[in-house]
Protein backbone atom coordinates (compact mmCIF):
# COMPACT_ATOMS: atom_id res chain seq x y z
CA UNK A 1 0.00 0.00 0.00
CA UNK A 2 1.54 3.43 -1.02
CA UNK A 3 2.28 5.70 1.98
CA UNK A 4 1.36 9.41 0.80
CA UNK A 5 3.05 10.71 3.68
CA UNK A 6 6.35 11.75 1.75
CA UNK A 7 4.38 13.28 -0.83
CA UNK A 8 2.55 15.78 1.36
CA UNK A 9 6.01 16.44 3.21
CA UNK A 10 7.40 17.11 0.17
CA UNK A 11 4.30 19.66 -1.34
CA UNK A 12 4.95 21.25 2.07
CA UNK A 13 8.37 21.81 1.79
CA UNK A 14 7.98 22.85 -1.65
CA UNK A 15 5.44 26.09 -0.91
CA UNK A 16 7.12 26.56 2.51
CA UNK A 17 10.40 27.03 0.59
CA UNK A 18 8.94 29.31 -1.90
CA UNK A 19 7.34 31.24 1.28
CA UNK A 20 10.54 31.24 2.71
CA UNK A 21 12.26 32.32 -0.30
CA UNK A 22 9.67 35.77 -0.60
CA UNK A 23 10.13 36.03 2.72
CA UNK A 24 13.70 36.68 2.66
CA UNK A 25 13.40 38.95 -0.08
CA UNK A 26 10.94 40.82 1.39
CA UNK A 27 12.91 41.43 4.83
CA UNK A 28 16.35 42.66 2.01
CA UNK A 29 13.37 45.05 0.60
CA UNK A 30 12.33 46.38 3.49
CA UNK A 31 15.65 46.69 5.56
CA UNK A 32 17.91 48.89 2.03
CA UNK A 33 14.52 50.30 0.58
CA UNK A 34 12.30 51.02 4.41
CA UNK A 35 14.77 51.30 6.75
CA UNK A 36 17.53 52.46 5.15
CA UNK A 37 17.12 55.70 4.21
CA UNK A 38 19.90 56.48 1.62
CA UNK A 39 18.63 57.10 -2.38
CA UNK A 40 17.94 53.74 -4.13
CA UNK A 41 19.01 53.35 -7.51
CA UNK A 42 15.72 52.95 -8.90
CA UNK A 43 12.16 53.30 -7.53
CA UNK A 44 10.24 50.16 -7.29
CA UNK A 45 6.67 50.10 -5.37
CA UNK A 46 6.35 46.93 -2.80
CA UNK A 47 3.73 45.58 -4.75
CA UNK A 48 5.63 45.67 -8.00
CA UNK A 49 8.25 44.03 -6.33
CA UNK A 50 6.18 41.20 -5.08
CA UNK A 51 4.36 40.61 -8.16
CA UNK A 52 8.42 39.53 -9.87
CA UNK A 53 8.80 37.34 -7.01
CA UNK A 54 5.90 35.59 -6.94
CA UNK A 55 6.65 34.95 -11.08
CA UNK A 56 9.76 34.25 -10.83
CA UNK A 57 10.29 32.08 -7.37
CA UNK A 58 9.21 28.79 -9.23
CA UNK A 59 12.07 28.82 -11.33
CA UNK A 60 14.69 28.71 -7.84
CA UNK A 61 11.90 26.05 -6.52
CA UNK A 62 12.56 24.37 -9.83
CA UNK A 63 16.34 24.67 -9.17
CA UNK A 64 16.02 23.63 -5.97
CA UNK A 65 14.17 20.53 -7.16
CA UNK A 66 16.70 19.44 -9.96
CA UNK A 67 19.68 19.04 -6.95
CA UNK A 68 17.67 16.98 -5.56
CA UNK A 69 16.20 19.36 -2.03
CA UNK A 70 12.67 17.65 -2.65
CA UNK A 71 14.30 13.50 -2.03
CA UNK A 72 14.63 11.91 1.16
CA UNK A 73 18.65 11.64 0.47
CA UNK A 74 18.57 15.36 0.34
CA UNK A 75 16.76 16.83 3.23
CA UNK A 76 17.47 13.92 5.69
CA UNK A 77 21.66 14.89 5.90
CA UNK A 78 21.78 18.38 7.11
CA UNK A 79 24.99 18.86 5.44
CA UNK A 80 24.48 18.07 2.26
CA UNK A 81 20.74 19.82 2.40
CA UNK A 82 22.96 22.96 3.40
CA UNK A 83 25.09 22.41 0.31
CA UNK A 84 22.57 22.45 -1.77
CA UNK A 85 20.33 25.12 -0.12
CA UNK A 86 23.48 27.40 -0.83
CA UNK A 87 23.96 26.50 -4.59
CA UNK A 88 19.99 26.76 -5.39
CA UNK A 89 19.89 30.01 -4.27
CA UNK A 90 23.09 31.02 -5.87
CA UNK A 91 21.58 30.08 -9.10
CA UNK A 92 18.32 31.16 -8.53
CA UNK A 93 19.46 34.61 -7.63
CA UNK A 94 21.53 34.57 -10.73
CA UNK A 95 18.44 33.87 -12.72
CA UNK A 96 16.42 37.02 -10.93
CA UNK A 97 19.85 39.20 -11.98
CA UNK A 98 19.89 37.55 -15.34
CA UNK A 99 16.11 38.33 -16.17
CA UNK A 100 16.19 41.71 -14.82
CA UNK A 101 19.65 42.33 -17.07
CA UNK A 102 18.14 40.58 -20.61
CA UNK A 103 14.80 41.94 -20.91
CA UNK A 104 15.50 45.17 -19.21
CA UNK A 105 12.84 45.34 -16.17
CA UNK A 106 14.05 46.83 -13.30
CA UNK A 107 13.62 44.15 -10.19
CA UNK A 108 15.59 45.57 -7.42
CA UNK A 109 15.79 48.20 -6.21
CA UNK A 110 19.17 48.85 -5.21
CA UNK A 111 22.11 45.98 -5.33
CA UNK A 112 22.27 45.38 -1.74
CA UNK A 113 18.77 44.25 -1.98
CA UNK A 114 20.59 41.41 -4.12
CA UNK A 115 22.96 40.78 -1.41
CA UNK A 116 20.38 41.13 1.51
CA UNK A 117 18.28 38.90 -0.22
CA UNK A 118 20.52 36.22 -1.24
CA UNK A 119 21.50 35.52 2.70
CA UNK A 120 17.93 35.81 4.12
CA UNK A 121 16.63 33.74 1.25
CA UNK A 122 19.08 30.74 2.63
CA UNK A 123 18.21 31.65 6.20
CA UNK A 124 14.45 31.36 6.13
CA UNK A 125 14.71 28.35 4.41
CA UNK A 126 16.74 26.63 6.52
CA UNK A 127 14.77 28.04 9.50
CA UNK A 128 11.57 26.48 7.75
CA UNK A 129 12.95 23.63 6.77
CA UNK A 130 14.46 22.65 10.25
CA UNK A 131 11.16 23.85 12.24
CA UNK A 132 9.26 21.43 9.24
CA UNK A 133 11.82 18.26 10.25
CA UNK A 134 10.81 18.59 13.81
CA UNK A 135 7.24 18.99 13.40
CA UNK A 136 7.55 15.91 11.56
CA UNK A 137 9.22 14.07 14.15
CA UNK A 138 6.57 15.15 16.65
CA UNK A 139 4.02 13.75 14.19
CA UNK A 140 5.92 10.21 14.37
CA UNK A 141 6.22 10.05 18.06
CA UNK A 142 2.50 10.53 17.90
CA UNK A 143 2.14 8.01 15.27
CA UNK A 144 0.63 10.29 12.39
CA UNK A 145 2.29 9.57 8.74
CA UNK A 146 4.66 6.48 10.01
CA UNK A 147 5.32 3.68 7.53
CA UNK A 148 4.17 0.28 8.51
CA UNK A 149 7.20 -2.40 8.18
CA UNK A 150 7.88 -5.69 7.80
CA UNK A 151 11.33 -7.51 8.43
CA UNK A 152 12.21 -10.83 6.58
CA UNK A 153 15.50 -11.82 8.70
CA UNK A 154 17.03 -12.53 11.89
CA UNK A 155 21.09 -11.33 10.87
CA UNK A 156 23.10 -8.21 12.10
CA UNK A 157 21.90 -6.52 9.93
CA UNK A 158 18.20 -7.23 10.78
CA UNK A 159 19.23 -6.50 14.52
CA UNK A 160 20.49 -2.90 13.20
CA UNK A 161 17.56 -1.55 11.36
CA UNK A 162 15.05 -3.10 14.18
CA UNK A 163 17.22 -1.09 16.32
CA UNK A 164 16.77 1.60 14.91
CA UNK A 165 13.08 1.37 13.49
CA UNK A 166 12.04 1.09 17.82
CA UNK A 167 13.06 4.92 17.54
CA UNK A 168 9.61 6.89 17.34
CA UNK A 169 10.94 9.65 15.24
CA UNK A 170 12.55 7.16 12.64
CA UNK A 171 8.87 6.84 10.43
CA UNK A 172 8.62 3.79 10.61
CA UNK A 173 6.44 1.21 12.76
CA UNK A 174 7.60 -2.73 12.80
CA UNK A 175 3.88 -4.53 12.40
CA UNK A 176 5.77 -8.22 11.96
CA UNK A 177 8.96 -10.14 11.84
CA UNK A 178 9.76 -13.52 9.50
CA UNK A 179 12.34 -15.57 11.13
CA UNK A 180 12.42 -19.33 11.09
CA UNK A 181 15.16 -19.59 13.63
CA UNK A 182 14.54 -16.92 16.10
CA UNK A 183 17.52 -15.60 18.29
CA UNK A 184 17.57 -14.89 21.75
CA UNK A 185 17.16 -10.89 20.38
CA UNK A 186 14.30 -11.71 18.77
CA UNK A 187 12.84 -13.42 21.50
CA UNK A 188 13.02 -10.95 23.83
CA UNK A 189 11.72 -8.41 21.63
CA UNK A 190 7.62 -6.68 21.50
CA UNK A 191 7.20 -7.36 18.40
CA UNK A 192 5.26 -10.00 16.12
CA UNK A 193 7.23 -12.97 15.20
CA UNK A 194 6.49 -15.16 12.31
CA UNK A 195 8.32 -18.58 11.48
CA UNK A 196 7.44 -18.14 7.63
CA UNK A 197 6.51 -16.22 5.41
CA UNK A 198 3.36 -17.90 4.50
CA UNK A 199 2.42 -17.47 7.71
CA UNK A 200 2.40 -14.19 7.96
CA UNK A 201 0.61 -13.74 5.09
CA UNK A 202 -2.72 -15.62 5.89
CA UNK A 203 -2.03 -13.51 9.12
CA UNK A 204 -1.43 -10.04 7.77
CA UNK A 205 -3.37 -7.48 5.56
CA UNK A 206 -0.99 -6.61 2.56
CA UNK A 207 -3.07 -3.63 2.13
CA UNK A 208 -2.28 -2.37 5.99
CA UNK A 209 1.68 -2.64 4.61
CA UNK A 210 4.11 -0.09 3.47
CA UNK A 211 7.43 -1.28 3.17
CA UNK A 212 9.09 -4.86 3.32
CA UNK A 213 12.89 -4.98 4.37
CA UNK A 214 14.54 -8.29 3.59
CA UNK A 215 17.91 -8.85 5.16
CA UNK A 216 18.92 -12.30 4.00
CA UNK A 217 17.42 -14.11 1.01
CA UNK A 218 15.73 -17.62 1.57
CA UNK A 219 17.61 -20.78 -0.33
CA UNK A 220 14.85 -21.19 -2.23
CA UNK A 221 14.48 -18.61 -5.14
CA UNK A 222 10.94 -19.09 -5.53
CA UNK A 223 10.29 -18.05 -2.00
CA UNK A 224 12.48 -15.34 -2.60
CA UNK A 225 10.29 -14.63 -5.73
CA UNK A 226 7.24 -15.01 -3.44
CA UNK A 227 8.37 -11.93 -1.10
CA UNK A 228 9.08 -9.94 -4.21
CA UNK A 229 5.40 -11.02 -5.86
CA UNK A 230 3.47 -10.49 -3.02
CA UNK A 231 5.02 -6.31 -2.78
CA UNK A 232 4.44 -5.70 -6.21
CA UNK A 233 0.91 -7.28 -6.00
CA UNK A 234 -0.08 -5.08 -3.09
CA UNK A 235 1.68 -1.94 -3.93
CA UNK A 236 4.33 -2.28 -1.31
CA UNK A 237 7.97 -0.35 -1.58
CA UNK A 238 10.89 -3.75 -1.17
CA UNK A 239 13.93 -2.92 0.21
CA UNK A 240 16.92 -5.63 0.46
CA UNK A 241 19.16 -4.91 3.11
CA UNK A 242 22.68 -7.68 2.44
CA UNK A 243 23.92 -9.42 5.39
CA UNK A 244 27.55 -8.01 3.83
CA UNK A 245 27.25 -4.89 5.66
CA UNK A 246 31.09 -3.82 4.35
CA UNK A 247 30.25 -5.08 0.88
CA UNK A 248 27.75 -2.16 0.19
CA UNK A 249 28.89 0.78 2.53
CA UNK A 250 30.44 2.65 -0.56
CA UNK A 251 29.13 4.07 -3.60
CA UNK A 252 26.82 2.15 -5.65
CA UNK A 253 26.16 2.34 -9.20
CA UNK A 254 23.83 -0.39 -10.89
CA UNK A 255 24.47 -0.28 -14.65
CA UNK A 256 23.50 -3.03 -17.37
CA UNK A 257 26.20 -5.43 -19.06
CA UNK A 258 24.19 -7.01 -22.38
CA UNK A 259 20.98 -6.61 -20.64
CA UNK A 260 22.12 -7.35 -17.17
CA UNK A 261 21.91 -5.63 -14.25
CA UNK A 262 25.34 -5.51 -12.54
CA UNK A 263 25.57 -3.96 -8.95
CA UNK A 264 28.97 -2.27 -8.79
CA UNK A 265 30.05 -1.20 -5.09
CA UNK A 266 32.54 1.30 -4.87
CA UNK A 267 34.67 2.36 -1.45
CA UNK A 268 34.27 6.00 -2.02
CA UNK A 269 31.86 8.20 -3.81
CA UNK A 270 35.22 10.35 -4.96
CA UNK A 271 36.09 8.46 -8.11
CA UNK A 272 36.34 10.12 -11.71
CA UNK A 273 35.90 13.86 -12.37
CA UNK A 274 34.94 14.36 -8.68
CA UNK A 275 39.18 13.26 -7.98
CA UNK A 276 39.93 16.03 -10.56
CA UNK A 277 38.02 18.43 -8.95
CA UNK A 278 39.58 17.62 -5.26
CA UNK A 279 42.56 18.21 -6.19
CA UNK A 280 41.88 21.34 -8.23
CA UNK A 281 40.47 22.86 -5.54
CA UNK A 282 43.48 21.88 -3.22
CA UNK A 283 45.89 23.46 -5.51
CA UNK A 284 44.41 26.91 -5.56
CA UNK A 285 43.00 27.16 -2.44
CA UNK A 286 46.26 25.72 -1.19
CA UNK A 287 48.10 28.04 -2.45
CA UNK A 288 46.02 31.38 -1.72
CA UNK A 289 45.78 29.81 1.91
CA UNK A 290 49.57 29.80 2.21
CA UNK A 291 50.06 33.33 0.17
CA UNK A 292 47.82 34.93 2.67
CA UNK A 293 48.93 33.02 6.04
CA UNK A 294 52.43 33.76 5.21
CA UNK A 295 53.11 36.82 7.42
CA UNK A 296 51.65 34.22 10.26
CA UNK A 297 54.66 31.83 9.27
CA UNK A 298 57.04 34.59 9.27
CA UNK A 299 55.91 35.68 12.78
CA UNK A 300 56.41 32.20 14.50
CA UNK A 301 59.63 31.31 12.61
CA UNK A 302 61.10 34.44 13.93
CA UNK A 303 59.51 34.15 17.34
CA UNK A 304 60.53 30.17 17.17
CA UNK A 305 64.17 30.36 16.37
CA UNK A 306 64.24 33.39 19.35
CA UNK A 307 62.56 31.32 22.29
CA UNK A 308 64.16 27.98 21.12
CA UNK A 309 67.85 28.77 18.96
CA UNK A 310 69.04 25.71 19.21
CA UNK A 311 65.62 23.63 18.32
CA UNK A 312 64.70 23.19 14.79
CA UNK A 313 61.73 25.24 13.41
CA UNK A 314 59.73 22.44 11.43
CA UNK A 315 59.80 18.87 12.10
CA UNK A 316 58.28 16.31 9.61
CA UNK A 317 56.89 12.79 10.90
CA UNK A 318 55.38 9.85 9.10
CA UNK A 319 51.67 9.33 8.53
CA UNK A 320 49.40 7.30 6.08
CA UNK A 321 47.25 8.38 3.02
CA UNK A 322 45.58 7.11 0.14
CA UNK A 323 46.08 3.14 -0.45
CA UNK A 324 48.41 3.07 2.43
CA UNK A 325 50.73 5.41 0.95
CA UNK A 326 53.38 6.82 3.63
CA UNK A 327 54.14 10.10 3.49
CA UNK A 328 56.19 13.00 5.52
CA UNK A 329 53.34 15.50 6.81
CA UNK A 330 55.22 18.89 7.77
CA UNK A 331 54.04 20.83 10.81
CA UNK A 332 55.94 23.90 12.85
CA UNK A 333 57.75 22.00 16.08
CA UNK A 334 56.01 21.92 19.41
CA UNK A 335 57.43 19.57 21.39
CA UNK A 336 60.55 20.69 23.82
CA UNK A 337 63.61 19.33 21.86
CA UNK A 338 64.42 15.75 24.71
CA UNK A 339 61.26 14.74 23.22
CA UNK A 340 61.91 14.82 19.47
CA UNK A 341 60.64 11.75 17.72
CA UNK A 342 59.28 9.83 20.56
CA UNK A 343 55.75 9.02 21.15
CA UNK A 344 53.67 10.62 23.35
CA UNK A 345 53.56 7.11 25.61
CA UNK A 346 57.48 7.31 25.35
CA UNK A 347 57.63 10.63 26.60
CA UNK A 348 55.46 10.42 29.53
CA UNK A 349 57.24 7.37 30.73
CA UNK A 350 60.74 9.52 30.26
CA UNK A 351 59.54 11.67 32.49
CA UNK A 352 57.97 9.55 34.69
CA UNK A 353 54.24 10.24 34.44
CA UNK A 354 52.51 7.47 32.63
CA UNK A 355 48.86 8.25 34.09
CA UNK A 356 49.16 11.08 31.31
CA UNK A 357 49.06 8.23 28.76
CA UNK A 358 45.58 7.06 29.55
CA UNK A 359 44.13 11.31 29.80
CA UNK A 360 46.28 11.78 26.30
CA UNK A 361 44.47 9.30 24.58
CA UNK A 362 40.77 9.59 26.03
CA UNK A 363 40.75 13.50 25.45
CA UNK A 364 41.51 12.92 21.48
CA UNK A 365 44.91 13.15 21.94
CA UNK A 366 45.28 16.85 23.85
CA UNK A 367 46.37 17.80 26.91
CA UNK A 368 45.34 21.36 28.45
CA UNK A 369 49.07 21.48 29.87
CA UNK A 370 50.80 18.91 28.21
CA UNK A 371 54.30 19.00 29.72
CA UNK A 372 55.97 18.32 26.13
CA UNK A 373 55.18 21.69 25.30
CA UNK A 374 56.55 25.47 26.02
CA UNK A 375 53.59 28.02 26.32
CA UNK A 376 54.16 29.04 22.88
CA UNK A 377 53.73 26.23 21.43
CA UNK A 378 50.26 25.61 23.71
CA UNK A 379 49.12 28.53 22.08
CA UNK A 380 50.05 28.08 18.58
CA UNK A 381 48.47 24.42 18.81
CA UNK A 382 45.10 26.19 20.15
CA UNK A 383 44.54 27.92 17.69
CA UNK A 384 45.82 25.08 14.99
CA UNK A 385 48.66 27.45 13.93
CA UNK A 386 51.37 24.37 13.78
CA UNK A 387 49.31 22.87 11.07
CA UNK A 388 49.51 25.63 8.97
CA UNK A 389 52.72 23.94 6.98
CA UNK A 390 50.67 21.02 6.08
CA UNK A 391 49.32 23.30 3.48
CA UNK A 392 52.89 22.71 1.80
CA UNK A 393 51.65 18.39 1.84
CA UNK A 394 48.44 20.15 0.38
CA UNK A 395 49.89 21.51 -2.85
CA UNK A 396 52.35 18.78 -3.33
CA UNK A 397 49.43 16.39 -3.32
CA UNK A 398 50.31 14.26 -0.18
CA UNK A 399 47.23 15.06 1.41
CA UNK A 400 43.96 17.06 0.41
CA UNK A 401 42.40 19.76 2.44
CA UNK A 402 39.54 17.75 3.46
CA UNK A 403 39.86 14.13 4.06
CA UNK A 404 39.86 11.22 7.36
CA UNK A 405 43.14 12.99 9.51
CA UNK A 406 46.21 11.47 8.90
CA UNK A 407 47.38 8.90 11.12
CA UNK A 408 50.75 6.83 11.93
CA UNK A 409 50.51 3.42 11.06
CA UNK A 410 50.53 2.04 14.71
CA UNK A 411 47.04 4.12 15.49
CA UNK A 412 45.52 2.91 12.19
CA UNK A 413 46.39 -0.75 12.43
CA UNK A 414 43.88 -0.36 15.84
CA UNK A 415 40.59 0.11 12.78
CA UNK A 416 39.50 -2.89 11.38
CA UNK A 417 38.49 -0.54 8.55
CA UNK A 418 41.58 1.55 7.68
CA UNK A 419 41.12 0.26 4.11
CA UNK A 420 38.49 1.68 3.34
CA UNK A 421 39.30 4.97 5.49
CA UNK A 422 42.76 4.73 2.91
CA UNK A 423 40.74 4.67 -0.33
CA UNK A 424 41.35 8.00 -0.14
CA UNK A 425 44.13 10.66 -0.06
CA UNK A 426 44.15 11.98 4.46
CA UNK A 427 43.37 15.71 5.43
CA UNK A 428 44.37 18.74 6.75
CA UNK A 429 40.56 18.80 8.49
CA UNK A 430 37.75 16.56 8.09
CA UNK A 431 34.14 15.77 9.56
CA UNK A 432 36.00 14.23 12.41
CA UNK A 433 37.79 17.62 13.21
CA UNK A 434 34.88 19.72 12.93
CA UNK A 435 32.78 17.52 15.30
CA UNK A 436 34.55 17.93 18.50
CA UNK A 437 37.94 16.00 17.94
CA UNK A 438 38.34 16.70 22.01
CA UNK A 439 34.61 15.23 23.16
CA UNK A 440 34.55 12.17 21.09
CA UNK A 441 36.66 9.09 21.55
CA UNK A 442 38.81 7.08 18.98
CA UNK A 443 36.23 4.88 17.74
CA UNK A 444 33.67 8.05 16.94
CA UNK A 445 36.55 9.56 15.16
CA UNK A 446 37.20 6.62 12.68
CA UNK A 447 33.67 6.36 11.86
CA UNK A 448 33.22 9.91 11.02
CA UNK A 449 36.42 9.28 9.04
CA UNK A 450 34.71 6.55 7.50
CA UNK A 451 31.12 8.54 6.75
CA UNK A 452 33.14 11.04 5.20
CA UNK A 453 34.59 8.61 2.34
CA UNK A 454 31.49 7.49 1.53
CA UNK A 455 29.55 10.22 0.97
CA UNK A 456 32.16 12.68 -0.38
CA UNK A 457 30.82 15.45 -2.19
CA UNK A 458 31.76 18.82 -3.38
CA UNK A 459 29.57 20.61 -1.11
CA UNK A 460 30.85 18.66 1.86
CA UNK A 461 34.05 19.51 1.26
CA UNK A 462 33.23 23.26 1.19
CA UNK A 463 30.77 23.09 4.14
CA UNK A 464 33.76 21.25 6.52
CA UNK A 465 35.98 23.76 5.34
CA UNK A 466 33.74 26.86 6.25
CA UNK A 467 32.83 25.40 9.67
CA UNK A 468 36.92 24.47 10.23
CA UNK A 469 37.72 28.16 9.90
CA UNK A 470 34.61 28.65 12.65
CA UNK A 471 36.15 26.14 14.62
CA UNK A 472 39.66 27.74 14.69
CA UNK A 473 38.62 31.02 15.39
CA UNK A 474 37.16 30.10 18.18
CA UNK A 475 39.28 27.22 19.60
CA UNK A 476 36.15 24.84 20.18
CA UNK A 477 39.57 22.48 19.51
CA UNK A 478 42.69 21.74 17.67
CA UNK A 479 42.39 20.40 14.38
Amino acid sequence: MRNNTSIIYNFCLLVGDGLSIVFGLSVAYILRVSIDHRATSAHIYAINYLKFLFLLVPFWLIVFGILGLYKESGYQNRFIELGKVISGSFIGILFLISYSYMLNVVIFPARLVVIYGFAFSIISVLIFRNISRETQKHLFKVGIGTNKALIIGDNPSARSLIDHLRNKTSGYEVVGIVSAHQSNYLKDSPFKIYTDFDQLITKINGKKVHTIFQTELYSSPQKNDQVLAFSQNNHIAYKFIPGNEELFTGNIKTDLFNSIPIISVHQTALIGWGKVVKRLMDLILGIFLVVISSPVWLVVIVLQFISSPKNSIFYSTPRLTAYGKKVKIYKFRTIRPKYNGLTPEAAFKIMGKEYLIKEYRENGDFLKDDPRTTKFSRFIRRYSIDELPQLLNVIKGDISLVGPRALDEFELNKYDKKDLILSIKSGLTGLAQISGRREINFEERRNLDLYYVQNWSFWFDLIILARTFSVVLFHKGAI
